[in-house]
């Protein structure tokens, strides 16, 4: 069991702390909820638990099939053991399906198919509200170099061809996501952070009922129980869909 020593950075969503082996670190999940660029906060109830618990399945679905992760395993019911990054400042999202800002921006229905995937980077900057970018931006600022970028985004089609096809047979729609990726000690590109309800979009393949962060941030009700029963579906067991989940949602508010 590697020792917690001191705490290296807080978020809105979990706590990174260093341990006594100096590549490693210990995340912790916190039930905290924030949306709307923290205009909108609140609690969730077992919210941690759940995203630390989803985190390590897709962390470990992906080890198995190529993808280079800072995941090193679980410690406890809500923390995670990683290696240690150095996060680089850009957030790579993958869309599926319109939902949210991209529907805005486009003047789209929400639930209208995407293809090919749309891959956005956003700055990663909570003082700046996380800007989309583009890519002479990303040379402007240096934060990661063309070759860097590329791999970024070419990384994270590769994650979404991964993720759709595992994530449908659980009866989950993968709207869109996003991923982070960090420089570990060595120089190296680390898939890291978390994929969990909070940085994903997921529907009830059959209902459309949403099964995320929506639920928290278009204050649409049970947003715990959507959380569960993403763990449940991803762990394998056979489960129920969430109440109402056959009624589908309306389509209120975008983000």
């Amino acid at each position: 069991m590697r020792a917690v020593t001191r705490l290296l950075y807080e978020g809105k969503a979990k706590q990174v702390f260093a341990t006594d082996e100096r590549d490693v670190v210990r995340i912790h999940f916190k039930d905290d909820a924030t949306a709307l660029d923290g205009k909108k906060r609140g609690t969730i109830e077992g919210k941690g638990a759940v995203n630390a618990r989803v985190s390590a399945v897709f962390f470990e679905y992906l080890a198995g099939r190529g993808v280079a992760t800072h995941y090193l395993g679980m410690a406890g019911d809500r923390d995670l053991l990683a290696r240690r990054v150095t996060i680089i400042p850009l957030e790579v999202v993958v869309r599926n399906v319109a939902a949210g800002s991209l529907a805005k921006r486009l003047g789209w229905e929400e639930g209208r198919p995407v293809a090919p995937p749309i891959v956005e980077l956003y700055l990663k900057d909570d003082a700046l509200g996380d800007p989309l970018i583009n890519h002479y931006h990303v040379r402007a600022l240096a934060v990661a170099s063309d070759g860097e970028r590329q791999r970024l985004e070419e990384t994270a089609l590769a994650v979404n061809g991964l993720l759709v096809p595992f994530l449908s047979r659980k009866g989950l729609r993968l709207i869109d996501f996003k991923l982070e990726f960090g420089r570990d000690a060595g120089g190296d590109i680390l898939l890291a952070d978390e994929l969990s309800p909070d940085t994903c979009r997921l529907w009830d393949s059959d209902s459309g009922y949403r099964m995320d962060k929506d639920r928290f941030r278009r204050d649409l009700g049970g947003v715990a129980d959507a959380y569960q029963e993403v763990l449940r579906r991803l762990e394998g067991g056979e489960s129920d869909a969430v109440a109402g989940a056959g009624r589908g949602d309306p389509q209120a508010g975008s983000a």
